[in-house]
């Protein structure tokens, strides 16, 4: 059975692994990250079509619905970065179902890369699509490649009331616990923003203070 189209005439995988991965992500997150999570898929689906990539849309798909998950609260306590957590999550699940491990590979790559500015778009098709997705949808990036209507579309089955502060607060809440993990990437700003004390890593003093003479 071919799959149905979608909002903006892009198709949800009608697959048991695609319907499994909705169900659990619907049982184990909020509606705001459900509803991100599938905007990210939509969107990245279309940054796709726009840059002519032939990518795999149940791969994209679990990538887009994970990429989130190490942001829970059954993660805060791990000391790994948050896009770790939600890669294994995704690994995970894709192993309990025996995907290849090439395909396990590639979604965990994307979720693992997705707040990894520039990399990605030079890896597997998919990888490049979940971060395009969270791009659009979180920072806006490329707002014009996606149509009006076809963004209305999207938004109008997953919309984003006040989404901007509250994902902004769903970032704190998820890094907060385990500061550390945030030296190098993007998710210090937020920190730096919302948590009141917080310094973050310098890089430079990283190499002053290490324990070589010179």
């Amino acid at each position: 059975m071919p799959d149905a189209p979608g909002p903006a005439g892009v198709a949800v995988p009608d697959s048991a692994l695609a319907r499994e991965a909705t169900e659990l992500i619907r049982d184990t997150t909020g509606e705001l990250i459900y509803h991100h999570s599938r905007r990210v898929y939509f969107f990245g689906s279309l940054q796709g079509r726009r840059r002519g990539l032939a990518f795999d849309p149940e791969l994209l798909y679990v990538g887009a619905l994970f990429h989130d998950v190490g942001l829970g609260v059954e993660h805060r306590g791990s000391g790994r970065r948050f896009e770790i957590d939600g890669a294994e999550a995704a690994a995970d699940f894709l192993r309990a179902r025996e995907v290849p491990e090439d395909a396990v590979r590639r979604v965990w790559t994307a979720i693992a890369l997705h707040t990894t500015p520039e990399i990605p778009a030079f890896l597997d098709p998919e990888v490049a699509l979940v971060t395009a997705g969270v791009e659009y949808d979180v920072l806006g990036i490329g707002y014009d490649d996606v149509g009006a209507a076809d963004r209305a579309e999207i938004t109008a089955l997953h919309p984003r009331p006040d989404f901007k502060r509250r994902i902004l607060a769903a970032f704190t809440e998820g890094i907060a616990p385990k500061p550390q993990t945030t030296f190098g990437n993007v998710k210090a700003d937020v920190l730096e923003h919302f948590v009141p004390g917080f310094e973050r890593g310098d890089f430079v003093r990283v190499i002053q203070d290490s324990p070589w003479p010179e």
